[in-house]
């Protein structure tokens, strides 16, 4: 954990969604309360959308992280800071040509209601 999950508007097909994942990914393993290997970066294209005056130039970035509950308030506003600038620094040339809303919102997920399984660590490289 976290899970990241970028919801962005089908106008954007072009702005490089997979370098926006790994721009995302890059920053969150920097972050020293997510372990890098819980760390899952997904993006889903949304087909129907109406943003403001309903003009189909206007488009969207929406960044939601679910991270399991425990950490202290500074260290998830820190982790939010930071994953939003790798955000917005990667968008800036796009964002620059159009218009765009780029949002962001962590929450955290009860770890109680929230059972985890899997073999990433036992499959990842020892170099």
């Amino acid at each position: 954990m976290p899970h990241f999950h970028i919801e962005y508007s089908a106008n954007l097909e072009d702005a490089d969604i997979g370098g926006l994942c790994e721009a995302v990914r890059a920053a969150a393993v920097q972050v020293e309360a997510f372990p890098m290997p819980g760390v899952r970066v997904r993006a889903t294209r949304v087909d129907h959308y109406a943003i403001a005056d309903g003009d189909p130039k206007h488009g969207f970035v929406d960044i939601s992280i679910r991270l399991r509950g425990g950490r202290p308030d500074e260290v998830k506003a820190a982790a939010t800071q930071a994953i939003f600038e790798a955000a917005r620094v990667f968008l800036a040339p796009v964002m620059a040509e159009r218009s765009i809303a780029l949002s962001l919102e962590m929450r955290d997920i009860d770890p109680a209601l929230s059972p985890k399984a899997g073999t990433v660590r036992e499959h990842l490289s020892q170099g």
